[in-house]
């Protein structure tokens, strides 16, 4: 089986789909890449039996077959290639690979492509359209806030709610909630599931670079992602997901505005003075003025700063993790944000203050016991 391609288009698509190959493979052919020739298309895949990636390259070829490759030494040998064509001639009975370029030859061993996992197809599936900016803000607003408790496997991803009233992307890990709402897609499908962690981030780094849309199908089992020449499957989290809606409070009645890039300063100064287990920051809020304290009794470390605000409401100290507001402001949009409080020891929410039509992004998060 014989084939050439551009060294550097084969980079791309390999660096991109090389985010779904495991880290400790239980199987040594989930170090591959599958190569599979058919009229004429080079179709790649990736997995670690949960998330599969695939990408079809269009080449000149009268061949046919498959062979899993190598995966790190194929990636790391054309990082160090300048853009050329090279070649690929590959035994299909001892599964020997050559590479041929301009500097010279390059063999591999490779493997049986038929031993590689068989992709799963899509069954008695729902399918949606949506722009792939929108699936991406999506990802970026919610995936930091996903748990790493494996004892609470539905917490571990990201939950997508389908109805009329449009798309919502929620996550959380018992101690912040994001839920992030877009309004404006048409869709007549009531559904819902829970994407994994690793899926999301493979996703997201596969549409970094992708325009249009990305056509999203699923079933109980799985969920089929389409864009470009791309493919990605993930096997979805089978748990409940916990019912956000009930710990969402409806009567923060203390209202905080304040300009996003001075809060977010402020709490990064601070957070270096701050207790590295708890990171406890203490907020100080009446009219006119935030002070912010941050101490670490164990070093003897202590800052505090002030800086305006707007507020509506009782004069109020309340504790908060630093880093959590920290990857909360770095997530939102806009120049001023809004904390809505209802006492001490009640969750706070956060929104900004500019939120573009049809968006709607709540974030929670939970105080801390201040220290006495």
């Amino acid at each position: 089986m014989r084939f050439s391609i551009s060294s550097a288009e084969l980079k791309e698509q390999l660096q991109v789909i090389n985010g779904a190959i495991g880290s400790n493979p239980v199987l040594p052919i989930l170090e591959d890449f599958l190569f599979r020739i058919k009229e004429n298309a080079l179709e790649i895949a990736a997995t670690d039996l949960e998330t599969f990636m695939t990408a079809e390259l269009d080449i000149s070829s009268s061949n046919t077959g498959n062979v899993a490759i190598p995966g790190k030494i194929l990636v790391d040998t054309l990082k160090q290639l300048p853009t050329q064509p090279i070649t690929f001639d590959i035994d299909l009975e001892t599964f020997s690979i050559s590479i041929t370029s301009a500097f010279g030859q390059y063999q591999l061993a490779g493997e049986d492509g038929n031993d590689f996992p068989k992709i799963p197809v899509p069954e008695s599936v729902d399918t949606i359209q949506i722009p792939s900016v929108l699936l991406m803000e999506g990802i970026n607003k919610t995936l930091f806030a996903t748990s790493n408790d494996d004892l609470r496997p539905a917490m571990t991803g990201v939950l997508i709610e389908l109805n009329s009233k449009g798309i919502t992307f929620v996550a959380t890990d018992a101690h912040k909630l994001v839920k992030y709402t877009f309004g404006e897609i048409e869709t007549n499908i009531e559904a819902s599931f829970i994407i994994p962690k690793k899926a999301l981030t493979v996703l997201k780094n596969a549409l970094a670079n992708s325009g249009g849309t990305v056509d999203i199908s699923f079933n109980k089992s799985n969920a089929f992602f389409y864009f470009g020449n791309q493919v990605m499957v993930c096997r979805l989290i089978d748990s409940r997901y916990p019912n956000y809606n009930a710990v969402i409070p409806k009567d923060n009645a203390n209202v905080m505005t304040i300009t996003r890039g001075d809060l977010l300063n402020s709490l990064k100064r601070l957070s270096n003075y701050a207790n590295k287990t708890t990171n406890q920051v203490k907020l100080g809020v009446k009219d006119g003025s935030l002070t912010i304290e941050a101490e670490d009794l164990d070093f003897s470390n202590k800052a505090k700063e002030q800086i305006p605000c707007y507020y509506d409401g009782e004069e109020m100290t309340i504790g908060f993790n630093a880093k959590f507001l920290i990857d909360m402001l770095n997530t939102m949009d806009g120049d001023n944000i809004r904390l809505e409080l209802a006492a001490p020891n009640r969750a706070g929410i956060l929104r900004s203050e500019e939120t573009p039509q049809g968006e709607d992004l709540l974030m929670l998060v939970m105080p801390v016991m201040l220290n006495s």
